[in-house]
């Protein structure tokens, strides 16, 4: 089953409760207020807002399974939620954070649900290239942050459409900033296959590499802090190679849907996050404690 349908499967059971907990919500002024930063338009572009989504949403990781596929086990949920060496402080990991990632494909979230689940953090995708923008973004950023969960949001990069510069001002004004609130992680730039064409979008190892830096120079301009780059080691190696280095400022994010992390990307020799499966829905571990979780969201 492909990455995409997955998420189309998992979107309607994700959304469970979720419609009935915002109306309950709305029966107080506080609750129509919440709801209202929550509201979802009924189209978008002209188009049915979930035609808009299936037509324009590339969920994070969606390309590298269809690419690498999913070899996931049940051994890699607990070999994901074990200490992996090396923290995002440079100290031997602790121990580690469980979290997911979703897009518009999952609709209305039901937080509490996942946070019953015991996820503790997420990132919610804001934006595409320069032309889409997650239209579930508000329920999903909000949701995730109201239920507890230190949140984040990504941007799903289409290097041959728009500069690095014009994404990240594009990311950061659809809702990709931070903020020192302790709930808010740095935004990801997430670097994967082209769903639309050549795996590298038609540039070489060093136009890749000063796209990315690029985005990393501009969010950081924007935010003061460096992005997460999400990416597999596959990808990266074929499009990225060894042309420029980020591991002194970028946290990374490595995808890789089997029982071990595996080698690391050219420049890292840790991982922060770890998406270890695409099924039934992106699950994720950060690799330390919950106070190292919360340190790289305060900054």
């Amino acid at each position: 089953m492909s990455a995409r349908r997955i998420w189309r499967r998992v979107s309607t059971a994700a959304a469970v409760g979720s419609v009935g907990a915002l109306l309950l919500s709305a029966l107080t002024p506080a609750g129509a207020a919440q709801a209202e930063r929550r509201a979802v338009p009924n189209r978008v572009d002209g188009m049915p807002v979930q035609e808009y989504v299936e037509k324009f949403d590339h969920p994070m990781g969606s390309q590298i399974a269809e690419v690498e596929g999913d070899r996931s086990t049940p051994d890699s949920k607990r070999a994901a939620l074990r200490p992996q060496g090396i923290d995002v402080d440079g100290a031997p990991a602790q121990a580690t954070v469980p979290g997911m990632d979703v897009s518009g494909h999952q609709q209305n979230v039901d937080w509490n649900h996942w946070w019953g689940q015991g996820k503790r953090f997420t990132f919610v995708k804001a934006t595409e290239g320069t032309g889409y923008k997650n239209p579930y973004f508000a329920q999903q950023y909000n949701g995730s942050y109201d239920i507890g969960m230190i949140r984040g949001a990504y941007h799903f990069a289409l290097p041959d459409r728009a500069s690095g510069a014009a994404q990240a001002n594009y990311f950061v004004d659809g809702g990709g900033g931070w903020s020192g609130d302790g709930k808010t992680l740095p935004g990801a730039l997430d670097m994967e296959y082209n769903p639309y064409g050549a795996a590298c979008y038609g540039l070489n190892q060093a136009q890749m590499a000063a796209w990315i830096r690029d985005f990393h120079d501009t969010y950081h301009s924007r935010t003061g802090r460096w992005p997460v780059i999400y990416t597999s080691t596959s990808w990266w190696n074929q499009c990225v190679g060894t042309a420029q280095s980020f591991g002194d400022t970028v946290p990374l994010w490595v995808a890789r849907y089997s029982d071990s992390v595996g080698a690391l990307p050219n420049g890292w020799g840790f991982h922060t996050f770890w998406q270890y499966t695409s099924s039934p829905i992106d699950q994720n571990s950060f690799n330390g404690a919950y106070d190292r979780l919360q340190a790289l969201a305060t900054g």
